[in-house]
C-alpha cells in the first residue's frame, strides 16, 4: 500500500476551507491529472492508490467528495464504496465512481453499492469537474438545517413553529407562533444569514418549484413577518430580493 506523502495533499490556489477531494485511483498519471486540474479550479485534493490507503485518509480528514477507481490493487472500488457507505461518519460523502469498466452490470453495482455518478473512462476533464461541482452542490442543498436556530435575539424552533424574542417588557422572552410560510420563510432566511435570496428562490424554496405563487406574495410574508417581530431582521435589498441580517 502506498503512503500518502506531502504531495498528496492540495495546495496551489486552493484555500483551507475550499471542499476537499479525495482522489483513489492506482494510475499515477491520471492521479496527477486530475489533482491539477481539481485544483486549479479552486479545490483541495488528497490522493490514495487504493481502497485501504483511501478509508485511511477519509478517516484522518473526511473528504467532501470522493473520485473512486473500480480497479485497484489491494481493495477495489466497489469494496472501498461499501465500506464508505457503512461508516458513521462517512457515510453521506458524495462519491464519484470513475473507471475503465463500461459494462453495465458494472454501472448497476456501483449505483446499488452507494456511488452518486458513474463516470466511464475515457471521460474529457471539464465533464469530470462539471460534475464534481454537481454533486457538491446537490450535498449542500441536501444537508439537514437544525431544528432549532439561535440567531441575534431569536430562537427559533422548527419543531413546535415557535419564535422566541428577547427583549420584550422586563427584558423577559417573548413568544410567537407564527402561520406555516411565515414561520418557514423566516427559517429559511435565518439559517442563511446574510446571503441574498431573490424573490423567486425563496419561492422556490418555501412554496416549492411545482407551484405557482406571485413575487408579491414573499412581499406580504415579509411585511407580515416584520409587523410581528419587528423590521431589523429581514433586510430588502433593492432590486433583488432580501436577506436575513448577519
Amino acid at each position: 500500500m502506498a503512503e500518502a506523502s506531502p504531495s498528496s495533499t492540495g495546495g496551489g490556489p486552493s484555500s483551507t476551507d475550499a471542499p476537499l477531494v479525495l482522489i483513489v485511483d492506482d494510475e499515477e498519471d491520471l492521479l496527477d491529472l486530475l489533482k491539477y486540474n481539481l485544483q486549479q479550479e479552486g479545490f483541495r485534493t488528497r490522493l490514495a492508490r487504493d481502497g485501504h490507503e483511501a478509508l485511511e485518509e477519509a478517516r484522518r480528514q473526511t473528504p467532501s467528495l470522493i473520485i473512486l477507481d473500480i480497479m485497484m490493487p489491494e481493495m477495489g472500488g466497489l469494496e472501498t464504496c461499501r465500506r464508505l457507505r457503512e461508516d458513521a461518519h462517512l457515510r453521506t460523502v458524495p462519491i464519484l465512481m470513475l473507471t475503465a469498466r463500461t459494462e453495465e452490470e458494472a454501472q448497476v453495482e456501483s449505483l446499488d453499492t452507494g456511488a452518486d455518478i458513474y463516470l466511464a473512462k475515457p471521460v474529457s476533464l471539464p465533464v469530470i469537474v462539471s460534475q464534481v461541482k454537481a454533486l457538491l452542490r446537490t450535498a449542500r442543498r441536501n444537508e439537514a438545517p437544525p431544528d432549532r436556530l439561535a440567531v441575534h435575539d431569536l430562537r427559533i424552533d422548527r419543531d413546535r413553529y415557535l419564535v422566541f424574542q428577547n427583549g420584550g417588557e422586563n427584558g423577559e422572552e417573548t413568544e410567537q407562533k407564527l402561520p406555516r410560510k411565515e414561520f418557514e420563510l423566516l427559517y429559511f432566511l435565518a439559517s442563511h444569514p446574510g446571503k441574498v435570496f431573490s424573490r423567486q428562490e425563496i419561492l422556490d424554496e418555501v412554496w416549492g418549484k411545482d407551484v405557482y405563487v406571485v413575487h408579491r406574495t414573499v412581499d406580504v410574508h415579509v411585511r407580515k413577518i416584520r409587523g410581528k417581530l419587528g423590521a431589523d431582521y429581514i433586510e430588502t435589498v433593492k432590486g433583488v430580493g432580501y436577506k436575513f441580517r448577519e
